[in-house]
């Protein structure tokens, strides 16, 4: 079978596949959708990676494609339709990407709260911690399964969202997730993480009903296709500091570009001041306080840190 490869592969994985299959490797292709149609109509199977759009055309312009390897769960860039009335099998590998894309959430999360700072009290700006942290996972994916593990470990509470599992499901428990409807999801979490698997009637989802009710200085990560997103409310949400700082890993083309809606509306202002001590977070500030007062710090919830008042001396 004649198998293209347009998404780096480990090399043992190659290895594999040139054993057994007739391998053409060709990341640079997808860059060029002409040499791509090209690649793709004399390709049995496609390794395809999720920037790269497999339309209603290319599967028509590929008579000997006979299946389509994703390695994730989304098949947004896909068009499923085509590939069945064309006999092309879909295949998915849903927790093959899983870890990393967990690692990489948590990652962005620690990146956006600890250096897109929010002001004190006192009128100085800090960082967060994650561990001071209510997190909320839009989408029960595999990956949504890695953060609900790894998030307790920062010490934060991770609540969560799927619009196709419902709030009694078991499932929630033995992930260790509080359910929670959207808008209240919005409204409880510092941080959030969208990684819902994309399909058409989820387009806009996440727009001015439910962004309209974001947690003041919330920070935002998506794995998932930004088509879930409503462009317009997104940047309203951005620019008018109801949204702090959004980082999209997978985002349709033009989408910040200049002269979008979301063109340099990720809260300049904040991000390039890095906080008055980038070392320093809000939660380190009140446990310096309180070692001052002689108290330790004890209490953690919903994002914030208290101390319990200094005792007076007998």
């Amino acid at each position: 079978m004649s198998v293209l490869v347009l998404e780096p592969l480990e090399a043992d994985v190659l290895e594999w596949l040139a054993e057994r299959h007739a391998v053409q490797v060709a990341p640079e292709p997808a860059d060029a959708p002409l040499t791509l149609r090209e690649h793709v109509a004399q390709a049995q199977a496609i390794f395809l990676p999720a920037s790269v759009a497999l339309d209603a055309d290319t599967v028509r312009r590929a008579p000997r494609l006979r299946a389509v390897g994703r390695i994730g769960a989304g098949a947004e860039n896909i068009d499923l339709e085509a590939c069945r009335a064309a006999n092309i099998e879909v295949v998915r590998a849903p927790t093959a990407a899983a870890s990393a894309e967990a690692e990489f959430v948590i990652g962005a999360l620690l990146a956006l709260l600890r250096r897109v700072p929010v002001q004190g009290a006192d009128g100085q700006w800090v960082g967060r911690e994650l561990g001071c942290a209510t997190i909320g996972l839009v989408g029960l994916t595999p990956s949504a399964r890695q953060l609900a593990t790894l998030l307790p470990v920062f010490g934060a509470r991770v609540i969560g969202y799927d619009p196709s599992l419902h709030h009694a499901d078991p499932l929630w428990a033995q992930w260790g997730i509080e359910p929670y409807g959207l808008r209240e999801l919005m409204q409880a979490a510092d941080g959030v993480s969208v990684q819902l698997a994309y399909f058409p009637r989820y387009r806009g989802l996440i727009g001015e009903r439910v962004l309209n009710f974001c947690k003041p200085s919330q920070v935002l990560v998506s794995t998932s296709h930004s088509a879930l997103f409503d462009e317009q409310a997104l940047a309203d949400a951005l620019h008018g500091g109801r949204l702090l700082a959004a980082w999209l890993d997978l985002m349709e083309p033009g989408l910040m570009e200049a002269g979008a809606l979301a063109w340099g509306a990720r809260s300049a202002g904040h991000a390039a001041r890095g906080g008055d001590d980038p070392g320093v977070t809000d939660a380190r500030r009140v446990e310096r306080g309180a070692a001052d007062l002689g108290d330790p710090v004890h209490t953690r919830d919903a994002g914030r840190v208290q101390a319990d008042p200094p005792r007076r001396a007998a």
